[in-house]
């Protein structure tokens, strides 16, 4: 994620909506639950090595309203040599206070945070470190990493169910910014007949990989794709050489408009407005797109840029964010 698109991210939600609770990359958003007994910490920049990390808590310096409550506070994973600016700017854009923290246990921390989650009756998100609670259920095995997609926020959790009507068997899915490859994944055991994933961060790329393999799905039908980004440049050469490692699950951009079955982009709304011809694309004349990852208070903005694009527009909310759906008009 570049500099300048985080700190723009960053202005945007302190200083107007003062709800830091998704600032994310671009494409592959890492987002925390809408309440949370312990927050879980984020990768913004390029991924360090756990022994050389920090976490950077921000809490805005607006007083919230009840409404907003869930978004008092945000925690940001970062190498430790990005830990002062990270907090300098966030005291800039509006944050009361930062504190850091150095985690060196961040992996078994981040383990204890994961639990089986149940998406709807027969359909369940397991941390590959825990047995499935019903091995008849439809389980999707995830070792989430740094990517988003746990299945435990609710932008995922209507991605799942929207494409849980969506599939019938056959299709052609594309995920756009792949994140933990959660949603491709559903899509392959729900009856699709290929999933596409694509994401400009190294790092999903590598996460959604190893959870194809976590659920026996090979590149044949779940290609992944690391596409660059305008806003995006490498922060750390390392990254590069450890996707070229993935180079056989595809590193080349996508091509094939009006292709699929079905889109979904569940990322966030500014490259969501951003992007809307770009993602719309890649549908087929009258298939299904999914748009998610946004808060309900910015449905409007995303139905006034897509109504000119879909039709048959519909709205499916949970715990204050909403996933926005339409057919691709002919």
């Amino acid at each position: 994620m570049s500099r300048s698109h985080f700190f723009k991210h960053l202005s945007y939600t302190l200083v107007h909506h003062h709800r830091p609770s998704y600032l994310s990359p671009p494409l592959s958003a890492y987002k925390f639950p809408h309440r949370w007994k312990k927050p879980s910490s984020s990768s913004l920049f390029s991924k360090s090595p756990i022994s050389s990390s920090s976490s950077v808590t921000a809490s805005p310096s607006t007083t919230t309203t009840s409404e907003s409550s869930a978004y008092l506070s945000v925690l940001i994973r970062c190498p430790k040599h990005v830990a002062d600016s990270l907090s300098e700017a966030l005291l800039c854009f509006g944050a009361s206070s930062t504190s850091m923290d150095e985690d060196d246990d961040f992996d078994g921390s981040n383990e204890e945070s994961f639990h089986p989650v149940e998406v709807t009756e027969g359909l369940w998100i397991v941390p590959e470190w825990i047995s499935p609670p019903d091995v008849q259920a439809t389980n999707i095995i995830l070792n989430p990493g740094l990517a988003f997609g746990t299945g435990e926020h609710p932008t995922t959790k209507l991605c799942l169910l929207l494409l849980k009507k969506l599939i019938k068997g056959e299709e052609l899915f594309l995920d756009y910014g792949t994140g933990s490859g959660v949603l491709a994944i559903a899509a392959l055991k729900f009856g699709a007949a290929l999933s596409v994933g694509f994401d400009i961060d190294p790092q999903a790329i590598m996460s959604a990989r190893h959870n194809a393999t976590l659920n026996s799905i090979g590149p044949e039908t779940m290609e992944l794709h690391l596409v660059p980004g305008k806003t995006c440049s490498s922060l750390d050469g390392r990254e590069d050489e450890m996707v070229k490692e993935q180079s056989y699950y595809g590193t080349g951009v996508i091509s094939g408009t009006e292709k699929y079955d079905v889109v979904i982009a569940n990322i966030l709304l500014n490259p969501l407005l951003d992007l809307a011809d770009h993602i719309v694309s890649y549908a087929k004349p009258w298939a299904v797109v999914g748009i998610s990852g946004i808060i309900s208070e910015q449905c409007s903005r995303i139905i006034d840029r897509y109504s000119m694009l879909l039709e048959d527009i519909s709205v499916s909310e949970m715990d204050g964010w909403a996933c926005v759906s339409g057919r691709k008009k002919i």
